[in-house]
């Protein structure tokens, strides 16, 4: 199975985001490093011609930026 540059980008892209909304408990940072990840599925989107795809990754992305600054005003200790 061979996966060209575009689809491998995907891939890495959500398995990140994955992986960091998995940990988001650990730190605030993992929630900003899930908000990039989930831009970076959006950048994926477009540029598969997924536009519907990468509008909602924005949205979350913009989401999880909120979340993270919620967080962090919140005053809960970081690792």
């Amino acid at each position: 199975m061979a996966f060209d540059g575009l689809t491998l980008f995907g891939l890495v892209a959500v398995s990140l985001m994955l992986a960091f909304y998995a940990l988001e408990d650990v730190s605030p940072w993992f929630i900003l490093a899930f908000a990039v990840a989930c831009a970076l599925a959006s950048v994926y989107g477009f540029l598969a011609g997924a536009w519907p795809f990468g509008v909602v990754e924005a949205i979350w992305a913009f989401i999880a930026v909120k979340r993270w600054q919620k967080r962090r005003l919140a005053g809960k200790p970081s690792v």
